[in-house]
């Protein structure tokens, strides 16, 4: 059986919350629009650009802000 799995972006929330910084500033320092930051929020579809300008602004890796989750498990976090 396949199981579906889509994108999860809990490790940029708790990076934020590491580095204590709010989405406004990553926002700012990412160059990206607060629609783009509220799809993050949702879960959705981001371009790879827009991972790589947040990984940029960041100074981390793409495996830092998300992972793939199968679709029942995605926003369940540990």
């Amino acid at each position: 059986m396949t199981t579906n799995r889509a994108f999860s972006y809990t490790p940029l929330w708790k990076l934020l919350i590491d580095r204590d910084m709010n989405k406004t500033q990553l926002q700012e320092r990412a160059g990206i629009s607060p629609a783009t930051l509220s799809k993050l929020g949702r879960g959705g579809n981001v371009t790879t650009d827009v991972l790589a300008r947040i990984c940029e602004a960041l100074d981390c890796d793409v495996a830092d802000i998300c992972e793939v989750v199968p679709t029942d498990m995605k926003g369940v976090t540990d």
